[in-house]
């Protein structure tokens, strides 16, 4: 790339383009999380959207405070392409990722304060807010740029062309983890992250979903599973060509070291995946923003064992 005055110009880094070249595997890479909870704000959200973004005084501090306490993940979220917001209100939705029994709840409140009331250690445990049973999936696509710049650059246009496929399914959020994936969007109430989404495969994975199928090309892994087992999940799919939303079902987990076994059923099979957990040596910018090189953690299955 050249300058006006024909000198060289070097173009800006991008962890997802650094990741494609590495081949960085999508596998066991969601966040680890079985309550989400969204809460409507228009931007801007800054870099860290609950402390950055615009809110009453204390809220954002107080809502990180006690999603941190609670294991739960707070996001902002609005309407793709600028739509209004709530009439009148602001539209929460409350997640339990749970995988054998997801829930998701909505509705509107009259501040955005009374988010605080909300119970985040209930939705961990999974029982109800009292809110409005919501009949997703809820697709919800990262589009916070100023937090990392792939976000914006490639999940824009992904919440775009979802909205204009699936009218009110689609939401845009805040940070939701692993960057150097995106178009990144997590599909609630299940928790299924799913990454390196183009406007293209993004329409083709709801168009899946909505059938009761799993995309698995992107397929990132399911929240409420640790890394290990999202990618037993995923291999044991693969391996069976089990495509069905509640087509494996959790049996059990061991660990040795960084060596997992996840013990998974898909009908009235039963197997064993064991997967490895690698820890460098390498090491790379893994955003946009980062001034050093992390370990890049890769996880390997080294077998898949039926067992009965």
């Amino acid at each position: 790339m050249r300058g006006q005055d024909g000198g060289v110009v070097s173009e800006p880094f991008r962890c997802a383009v650094a990741s494609e070249a590495r081949d960085d595997l999508l596998a066991g890479s969601a966040s680890t999380t079985r309550a989400f909870l969204l809460v409507e704000h228009p931007g801007p959200w800054g870099v860290t959207a609950l402390t950055d973004a615009r809110l009453p005084d204390g809220l954002g501090t107080e809502l990180k405070r006690r999603a941190a306490e609670a294991g739960a993940k707070v996001l902002l979220t609005r309407r793709p392409n600028g739509a209004s917001k709530e009439s009148g209100g602001v539209r929460v939705f409350a997640a339990h990722a749970d995988h054998a029994a997801p829930w998701l709840e909505t509705t509107v409140l009259d501040r955005i304060e009374d988010a605080a009331d909300l119970d985040l250690t209930a939705l961990v445990e999974g029982r109800s807010l009292g809110l409005t049973p919501y009949d997703g999936p809820l697709v919800a696509v990262c589009t916070h740029g100023r937090h990392d710049a792939c976000c914006a650059e490639r999940g824009r246009p992904v919440s775009q062309a979802l909205e204009e496929a699936f009218p009110g399914e689609t939401w845009e959020v805040s940070h939701l983890g692993g960057d150097r994936y995106a178009g990144n969007a997590v599909v609630l109430p299940r928790g299924l992250y799913l990454g390196r989404l183009t406007p293209e495969s993004a329409r083709e994975a709801v168009r899946l979903l909505r059938a009761g199928e799993v995309p698995l090309e992107v397929l990132r892994g399911r929240s409420g599973f640790a890394p290990p087992l999202q990618v037993a999940e995923l291999a044991l799919r693969r391996h069976v060509d089990e495509r069905r939303l509640d087509g494996v079902r959790f049996v059990s987990r061991t660990r040795d070291g960084d060596r997992t076994e996840a013990v998974l059923a898909v009908d009235d099979r039963t197997y064993a995946v064991t997967v490895e957990t690698l820890r460098g040596p390498d090491r790379a910018l893994l955003t946009c923003r980062a001034d050093d090189e992390s370990a890049v953690v890769r996880h390997r299955v080294t077998e898949i064992r039926y067992t009965g």
